[in-house]
């Protein structure tokens, strides 16, 4: 096998990955949700639930189709267009990471590690 079919296929397994895991993290979020309101969390608890679910899903398989993006892009023929149309591609993803992530968590990344801290300290001092 040479290298580039290597790579190649490489790329397909971890983007078929990253599909897997955006339908079976939707599946299992869906059932969670209605196990939620069977169990009578209510429907606006288990909405935004499935909500923080289905974000945690598609922010996992994003990150795993950027993976595939970056391994068949760069490393298949790493020339001007083809790194330009890649970094779209990741500047649009990450931007959806992003949004994901203030949507399901009510703060941006940047700011887990400040509240996270600030918690500490104040437990500390406690």
């Amino acid at each position: 096998m040479h290298y580039e079919s290597l790579i190649v296929a490489s790329a397909s397994v971890v983007e078929v990955t990253g599909v897997a895991v955006l339908l079976i993290g939707a599946l299992l979020a869906a059932l969670v949700f209605v196990r939620r309101l069977w169990r009578g969390l209510g429907f606006e608890g288990a909405y935004h639930a499935l909500r923080a679910d289905l974000g945690r899903a598609i922010l996992l398989g994003l990150e795993l189709l950027v993976i595939a993006d970056i391994i068949g892009t760069v490393a298949i023929e790493p020339n001007l267009q083809n790194l330009g149309v890649l970094a779209v591609i990741v500047l649009i993803r990450t931007a959806l990471s992003f949004a994901l992530e203030l949507e399901v968590s009510g703060r941006w990344p940047w700011q887990r590690a400040s509240v996270t801290a600030a918690a500490a300290d104040k437990h500390a001092e406690a």
